[in-house]
């Protein structure tokens, strides 16, 4: 299917880093409504094509809610970020599981977006979001399960916690039997 204005849509989620707290957490996004991996005699199985994932990163309001506001220029805040498919973890907050070593590396046929995020006053010369890991228009990544996670690790605390955001530009596929099996054995955990 082409990415089209007529075929794509936007779905997006959030997380909460906590304040001065390091290790790992996650949102889970249901996708449950846009993935048909079965399919009947005549309709072939469905899943969503990924084609872009925007990540940002913001700082906290007083209340400790979300915010669109920058992280503060003194915080010191870095971590790893990644759209893993299936992973299926729920809801959790910083700190309040463990992921495994390589869930961010390219290693991972669950990955679908990643990026490191450097708070301004962790380096001044490596401060701001890189992507390592992202879809494209030409070759999305074709989720087959029922969930995403929006997973992070912390390695140096944000004092004043951050919001971190993605929004995906996805579309719902066709798949034929062959493709439709092959996506679910490498997307397995």
């Amino acid at each position: 299917m082409a990415y089209d204005l007529k075929n794509v849509f936007y779905l997006d989620t959030s997380a909460l880093v906590t304040a001065a707290t390091t290790g790992d957490g996650t949102a889970q996004l249901d996708l449950s409504a846009y993935i048909d991996p079965i399919g009947t005699r005549r309709s072939k199985g469905t899943g969503l094509a990924i084609y872009r994932a925007h990540i940002n990163v913001s700082g906290m309001t007083v209340a400790g809610g979300a915010s669109s506001s920058p992280v503060d220029p003194t915080d010191v805040g870095v971590m790893s970020i990644g759209l893993v498919a299936g992973l299926g973890l729920g809801d959790n907050a910083t700190g309040a599981i463990g992921l495994a070593a390589d869930v961010f590396t390219n290693t991972n046929n669950l990955l679908v977006a990643s990026s490191q995020y450097y708070a301004p006053g962790s380096n001044a010369s490596s401060a701001g979001n890189f992507m390592t890991v992202e879809p494209s228009d030409d070759v999305p990544y074709v989720i087959v399960r029922d969930n995403v996670c929006l997973a992070y690790d912390v390695l140096d605390a944000f004092a004043g916690g951050a919001t971190i955001s993605v929004r995906l530009e996805c579309a719902q596929i066709p798949l034929d039997q062959a493709t439709l099996n092959q996506l679910l054995r490498t997307q397995t955990v």
